[in-house]
């Protein structure tokens, strides 16, 4: 698929681009007896990654972490999360929001070996749940460290990891219609499974401070990928959730495929909708299903 000219406004593009979060953007907490959730922040260390999840006043009286299947939303329906593995944090009595508007970001991204994002799930009735996305389930540890007081999560990230990029949509680029309209950033990915690492990696989306140069997760729909595969220069990959192009050049293809080219093995990609059809299964063709043409 070639990328040309803008069909549709840079409005109806935004709608297919997971939305940017950053803390500073937030609201300010107001004054409240019940602990407010203000900002998430990761860093790697030695031997693991660390969360820590800040809080105006005092922490929440329980903190308790538990592997899931999937992180579920306040609605009741999934939530999705990048990564191999959903490490489920809950906290109460807690909220993120103040006067109906988040204090604390609903999703964000970080560059760690371990730590891929961490999603909001449920923030209702004193109860607020994280999902951290992992590369790795490793065994966890929670705590609360005060002045300030806040509840740290440790995951052990000990393991190698190898440097690749991902390539994420570039709206200043398309909207001035100045080519590429994708920029390559660099990731940790296992060196085993490099190929899903990136996949994970830009379903994770991109970072606080590359969203600020305009760089964002064009997911036209998709909630996720399955059935990766590369095999006689072929990579395959099915997109789950919804697919939509909205009307546009622009999709997810134009980020899938150069991610998953920069690898030797890999000459052409196939991308798969949720029903498993794309235009040109057979022979060394790229190929895109019908829903991401314009």
């Amino acid at each position: 698929m070639r990328l040309g000219k803008l069909f549709i406004p840079m409005a109806a593009i935004a709608a297919l681009v997971v939305p940017a979060t950053a803390t500073q953007a937030l609201a300010a907490p107001r004054a409240s007896s019940v602990p407010t959730v203000v900002g998430i922040r990761a860093a790697h260390h030695p031997t693991y990654d660390r969360v820590v999840f800040d809080f105006s006043g005092v922490a929440p009286r329980s903190a308790t972490i538990g592997y899931v299947n999937r992180l579920v939303g306040s609605s009741g329906l999934a939530v999705p999360v990048a990564g191999r593995a959903i490490l489920q944090v809950r906290l109460a009595t807690a909220q993120a929001h103040v006067d109906g508007r988040s204090t604390a970001p609903t999703r964000i991204a970080f560059p760690l070996p371990n730590v891929m994002t961490v999603v909001r799930g449920v923030d209702m009735d004193g109860v607020v749940t994280y999902g951290i996305g992992l590369a790795v389930r490793q065994t966890p540890h929670i705590f609360t460290l005060s002045s300030p007081d806040r509840v740290v999560v440790d995951i052990p990230a000990s393991f190698t990891t190898a440097s690749k990029k991902v390539y994420f949509f570039n709206a200043p680029h398309f909207s001035n219609g100045t080519e590429p309209y994708v920029t390559p950033v660099s990731r940790p990915v296992l060196p085993l499974t490099p190929a899903t690492g990136v996949m994970d990696r830009l379903f994770a989306g991109s970072l606080t401070g590359e969203q600020a140069s305009g760089l964002g997760f064009l997911n036209s729909g998709a909630t996720g990928f399955k059935n990766l595969s590369i095999a006689d220069g072929v990579a395959r990959v099915t997109l789950t959730g919804g697919c939509s192009s909205g009307g546009s050049t622009a999709s997810i293809a134009g980020e899938i495929f150069p991610t998953l080219r920069q690898f030797s093995s890999v000459n052409w990609v196939k991308i798969y909708d949720p029903s498993g059809h794309t235009e040109r299964p057979s022979g060394h063709s790229d190929s895109i299903p019908f829903c991401l043409e314009p």
